[in-house]
Order: structure tokens, then sequence, then C-alpha cells
């Protein structure tokens, strides 16, 4: 099975809280807003800092905001700042010295066309799309009466 880590995790949910509302969020605000705790978000947000996804501000009114739109921040980009490069298997790419196997393995080199497809379609996912709600968390919102949309206006 294919798995993000905790941590991958928990970058993507950072990420889509900090493209709800812009501004400056704390880490503490963060924590309390997600549920995940304060140490834990103050280590992603300084992986997704360092990364470049995510911009901090030092000081008493600082924090951290998006670098760029959820629109343009790829899953893939998010994968690979938080795991690392993004492949099924070790002997990715080319790379060498992963497994025991690798100088009589039948399917060397074979897994690259399967993890660059992999790959491709992690870049083709947002963080926008994945902080929309989905059509069943529309469905079980508490429906508005006619009346409280003629008091909205």
């Amino acid at each position: 099975m294919l798995r993000l880590s905790k941590l991958a995790d928990y970058a993507v949910v950072l990420l889509s809280r900090l493209g709800q509302e812009g501004g400056l969020h704390t880490a503490p605000a963060l924590s309390v807003a997600t549920g995940i705790a304060e140490p834990t978000v103050a280590k992603v947000l300084r992986i997704l800092s360092q990364s470049g996804l995510v911009e901090a501000q030092r000081g008493a009114r600082g924090g951290h905001r998006l670098a760029r739109p959820t629109c343009a921040i790829p899953l893939s980009e998010v994968i690979v700042a938080v795991d690392g490069p993004i492949a099924l298997t070790a002997c990715v790419d080319g790379a060498t010295g992963g497994c025991e196997a690798e100088g009589h393995c039948p399917v060397r080199g074979r897994w690259d066309p399967v993890n660059q497809a992999v790959r491709a379609a992690l870049s083709a996912v947002t963080i926008a799309d994945v902080a929309r709600p989905s059509c069943s968390d529309l469905h079980h919102r508490a429906p508005v009466s006619p009346a409280a949309h003629l008091a909205a206006e």
C-alpha cells in the first residue's frame, strides 16, 4: 500500500488551513484550529518554510503564511518537501545501492514509468483541490431556510 507519512498529511492540512483564511498564523493558533499538536505544527511549518511553500515572519506580530496560492501548490511538491523523492521502489530513476538483488533483478528500471505516472498524478492535484468541500460535505450541512436567505440580504 502506498501511504503518505503523517508529517506529509499534516503538511497538507496546515497548507489547506493557511489557504482558507489568508494572513499570518501562529503555530499555536494553527494547532488549535487543526487539532495537530503544537510541536508537530512547528516542525512541519519549519519544513514547509525551508522548502519555500510557506513564508515565516518573525517578531511579536509574526507568523506563517502561504508563499503562493493553494491552487499553485501541487501535492507532489508537498510530499517531496516532507518525505523526499516520490518513488514506489528503491531502484528509481537509475539509482544504485538500494537493493541486494539489483545486479540480477529482471525488473530493474521497469518501475521508472510507473514512478513517473505517480508523480504526474500527484502533480496534477493541488492543495486547493483537496481543500475544497466535497459534495458529501455540502450534503451534511444543515439546510438554510429561505427566510435566512432573505434576512441575509
